[in-house]
C-alpha cells in the first residue's frame, strides 16, 4: 500500500496518490507498557471534526511535535522515544497508534552482487543503501557507461562529505521527442531527498539514473530520453543528515549543521533555506484542507530546535548553496523534479502565468503514473493540504532559475509505513517515477521556447 504526490509548488497543480487507509478511526490500545529505548510512536487521527483538528494541530505546533502528514481524512503525528511519556494535549482524542523502530537495519551488499549491467534484474534496487554504497553505485555505473555518465563534486556538506551529482548525456541523434536546438539539448535536474529520512526519494533518484543508461530493450529503460535531454541527478543532497538516519536516528529531518557555539540544537531545514521569499519566522499551521482556520495567524521567532528551522539567513546551508550554484552553471534548464516522500509541506503562491501548461502536464502525468501499477493520482490546488513552507527549492528554481516546468514528486506511502516504506516497494516506486519522468520529458519539448 502506498501513495505519492506530484506537486508543482510554484505552479499550483498537485497529484495526490490516493490509496486505502491502513489505520481505523477507533482508539487502539497499545501493548502493555514496556521500556522502549529505540521505538517512537506514530499516531493517526482519523475522521476528525474541525474542533479536534484545531486542537491536534495547535497542540502539535505549539510543542514542535513532528507532524508527518495532514490530509482531509487524517493527521499523522510522530513522537520520538524520549517523548513517549510527554503529554502534548492530543493524547485523549481517539486515534490509532503503532511503535516504529528508529534504528536502521543494514545488511552489507557488494557491488559485485548488484549486477548493474542488467537493469531489469539488478539486485541494487532491492534494498536501501547507506551513503558509501550509493557512492559506489555511482562509480560502478560510470565504469559501465563511461561515455554517458560524468560524475561531479559540486561542493561539500557541513561535516565535509562530498556532494555528488551525476550528469547523463549522449550524442544527439534523430529523436521523436522534438528537434535539437543549435544551442544544445535541453536540461533536466532531478534531486533526491533534501529531508534526510525520505529514503525512498533517494532510492528513486538512483533508479532513474540507472534507467537512463539501461539498454532500450530492457523494461522501464529511459535511454531514449537522452536523445534530447541532458539529465543532472543529485541523489543525496543532504549527505550528513542521510548518514545520521543510518547511524543514529532513522527519522532525522534536517542537515547536521552547527548553528552556533551557544546553541544546543543543530540542523537547518534545507527546503526552507532557499533564497526566494525566505523567512526567519515559522508560519502558523493555517492551510488544512478545511473550510475553517485555526484563528489569527501567528509568526513566532524561528526556533533552532524546530524540525522546520529555516536558518539564520537564506543559503546558510552549504548543501543548499552548492546545489544552487551547480544549477546556475547548467545550460538550457527546462525541467526540475524534486523527489520526496509522504506528507511534506507545500508553499502558497499566487496563480502563475504557466498555470494552463501545468494543469495539462499534471493531468497527463497522473495518467502515466496510474498506468504502471494502477495506483490512482488526482490533481488539486496548491494549498489544500498542510502548511506553508517559504524559502523552498521549487519556488527558487521556478522564479530565480527560470525553470518553467518545476515539480515535486511525493512518492509512496499514505501512512501505513510512514517514512519507512518497505524495500519491496523500491522497484515499483522506481517504475512509477520512471513513467513520470518519461511523460514530462515528452511533454516539455513542445512547450518551451528558446532563443534562436
Amino acid at each position: 500500500m502506498g501513495s505519492g504526490i506530484l506537486r508543482s509548488f510554484a505552479r499550483i497543480y498537485t497529484l495526490l496518490l490516493i490509496s486505502g487507509l491502513a489505520l481505523a478511526a477507533d482508539q487502539v490500545v497499545l501493548d502493555p507498557p514496556r521500556t522502549f529505548t529505540t521505538s517512537g510512536i506514530l499516531r493517526r487521527f482519523s475522521l476528525l471534526g474541525d474542533a479536534q483538528r484545531k486542537q491536534i494541530l495547535r497542540s502539535a505546533f505549539d510543542n514542535d511535535v513532528d507532524i508527518w502528514q495532514v490530509t482531509d481524512s487524517h493527521i499523522d503525528i510522530y513522537t520520538p522515544p524520549h517523548d513517549q511519556n510527554t503529554r502534548f494535549g492530543f493524547e485523549d482524542i481517539p486515534h490509532t497508534s503503532s511503535y516504529i523502530e528508529t534504528k536502521a537495519n543494514y545488511t552489507y551488499t557488494r557491488p559485485d552482487d548488484w549486477r548493474l549491467e542488467s537493469f531489469a534484474t539488478s539486485e541494487y534496487h532491492a534494498t536501501y543503501h547507506p551513503l558509501f554504497e550509493i557512492e559506489q553505485f555511482m562509480d560502478e555505473l560510470q565504469k559501465l557507461y563511461p561515455d554517458t555518465i560524468k560524475l561531479r563534486s559540486i561542493g561539500r556538506s557541513f561535516e565535509g562529505r562530498d556532494l555528488r551529482a551525476i550528469t547523463l548525456s549522449a550524442p544527439s541523434v534523430n529523436s521523436t521527442l522534438g528537434p535539437i536546438s543549435k544551442e544544445g539539448k535541453l536540461g533536466f535536474v532531478i534531486g533526491g531527498a533534501q529531508h534526510a529520512r525520505e529514503w525512498i526519494a533517494t532510492a528513486a533518484a538512483t533508479y532513474i539514473a540507472h534507467a537512463l543508461v539501461a539498454p532500450p530493450s530492457q523494461p522501464y529503460s529511459l535511454r531514449h530520453l537522452l536523445d534530447i535531454f541532458d539529465f543532472h541527478i543529485i541523489p543525496v543532497p543532504n549527505p550528513d543528515g542521510y548518514t545520521y538516519t543510518w547511524e543514529t536516528d532513522r527519522y532525522w529531518y534536517k542537515n547536521r549543521q552547527v548553528l552556533g557555539s551557544h546553541l544546543q540544537c543543530v540542523g537547518v531545514d534545507m527546503n526552507r533555506n532557499w533564497g526566494f521569499k525566505w523567512k526567519h519566522t515559522v508560519d502558523d499551521v493555517e492551510t488544512l484542507n478545511t473550510s475553517s482556520s485555526l484563528g489569527p495567524k501567528r509568526k513566532p521567532p524561528a526556533d533552532p530546535c524546530s524540525h522546520w528551522y529555516p536558518g539564520h539567513r537564506p543559503f546558510e546551508s552549504p548543501e543548499v548553496n552548492s546545489v544552487a550554484n551547480f544549477a546556475t552553471t547548467l545550460p538550457n534548464l527546462v525541467g526540475f523534479l524534486d523527489l520526496r516522500s509522504y506528507g511534506q509541506m507545500r508553499t502558497c503562491t499566487k496563480m502563475p502565468k504557466d498555470a494552463e501548461d501545468m494543469l495539462e502536464a499534471a493531468t497527463g502525468a497522473a495518467g502515466a503514473l496510474k498506468s504502471v501499477h494502477g495506483v490512482g493520482f488526482t490533481i488539486g490546488s496548491l494549498c489544500d493540504l498542510l502548511y506553508p513552507a517559504p524559502g523552498n527549492i521549487i519556488d527558487w528554481m521556478y522564479k530565480k532559475q527560470g525553470i518553467k516546468f518545476t515539480f515535486a514528486a511525493h512518492l509512496r506511502d499514505t501512512g501505513t509505513y510512514g517514512f519507512s516504506l518497505p524495500e519491496k516497494f523500491i522497484r515499483p516506486v522506481g517504475e512509477e517515477t520512471s513513467k513520470l519522468v518519461e511523460y514530462l520529458s515528452k511533454f516539455i519539448p513542445g512547450r518551451v521556447k528558446r532563443k534562436s
